[in-house]
């Protein structure tokens, strides 16, 4: 018999907000789809799994981007976001499933209700992944190895959970990639109606104020360029360069960590994860955590002093020299080919 009798496929929360799904659950689902064709013995499929109310009509989407089946829990108590009742409707659908494992993205609404699932479900958690992995020594079952950063993004740890199913892991945005969306692509659609022992909200919500986003969102530039403590005194230059490009400034976490810039612009392990056309790394030595937020970028350029420094490694292109001096020269090129 085996050990997890009944549990099986690979489960990814798909996030909405009115209607409009979140990036994150068809990067999840991309990958899971990666990660079962690992495992074809084991016959898994991809589930989808969408909670609002008036939703259906995005199942289709979500099977485009690569679900081979999607789960609709449309029901009026889940119009909005509340912990409550999309724990209790989440828990709901774990139970009468049984998934092997159960991917969230990390945002803000993950990173609330994926906890609070795990522990109605006494299941284990890993949160704020960066990498996952099937197991190759396990071939009876599709044991995980996800990978997340640890003391305060220092190491590297990876975390199995053999003992309890389903796997349950909550996903950086921007850590994979999302395939073409498919519309030829078939699934299934199930609709599971919810029950709820208590209808009366714990929590009432009187407003919802919207958060006034400054600035420009680095996760959705196409072009960065990145400070490090290198840059610290030249940023005005990091930033005309940013802007004669079209794209944005952002910083590793030692120029943040100075005061130099704001956290909003963080790129690495403890902050954002970026995948640009193309991300300019001046004055950035390449410490493991900041490569792990934009390591993924199509074309990287670094620009530093030190021949041996370790960004070097993973740059398209690598320019040995002082920011100071050579930004200003990339400047003016860039101010010619744009004038021609």
């Amino acid at each position: 018999m085996a050990k997890f009798e009944g549990y099986k496929d690979i489960y990814v929360f798909v996030e909405q907000k009115n209607g409009n799904i979140a990036n994150v659950g068809y990067e999840l689902i991309s990958e899971a789809r990666k990660l079962v064709k690992q495992i074809p013995h084991m016959n898994f499929e991809v589930v989808g799994v969408l909670l609002g109310h008036h939703i259906a009509s995005k199942a289709n989407d979500v099977i485009a981007h690569g679900a081979d089946k999607v789960i609709v829990v449309d029901h009026e108590l889940l119009e909005n976001y509340s912990t409550q009742f999309y724990t209790d409707a989440l828990t709901q659908v774990i139970n009468a499933f049984k998934p092997d494992s159960f991917l969230t993205g990390a945002t803000v609404l993950g990173r609330d209700l994926a906890p609070r699932v795990a522990a109605r479900l006494n299941a284990g958690l890993t949160a704020d992944a960066t990498k996952i992995e099937m197991d190759p020594e396990k071939e009876d079952e599709a044991l995980l190895l996800v990978t997340r950063p640890t003391f305060g993004g220092n190491l590297f740890g990876t975390i199995i959970c053999p003992d309890t199913r389903p796997q349950m892991a909550t996903i950086r945005p921007n850590v994979f990639s999302m395939d073409p969306v498919d519309p030829a692509h078939e699934g299934e659609v199930i609709v599971f109606n919810p029950s709820f022992d208590d209808t009366e909200a714990k929590v009432v919500v009187k407003e919802i104020i919207e958060k006034v986003v400054e600035g420009i969102d680095i996760t959705k530039s196409d072009i960065l360029v990145g400070a490090g403590r290198g840059a610290e005194d030249c940023l005005d230059i990091v930033e005309a360069v940013a802007e004669e490009l079209g794209g944005a400034m952002c910083a590793s976490r030692a120029v943040v960590d100075d005061g130099f810039a704001d956290k909003a612009i963080q790129v690495g392990q403890t902050g954002k994860t970026v995948r640009p056309s193309l991300y300019i790394a001046c004055g950035i030595s390449g410490a493991c955590q900041h490569v792990a937020g934009m390591e993924k970028s199509d074309m990287i350029i670094a620009i530093n002093r030190d021949p041996q420094a370790e960004i070097f490694n993973i740059a398209n292109i690598g320019i040995i020299g002082d920011v100071k001096e050579i930004l200003p020269l990339l400047k003016e090129e860039i101010k010619n080919v744009k004038a021609a």
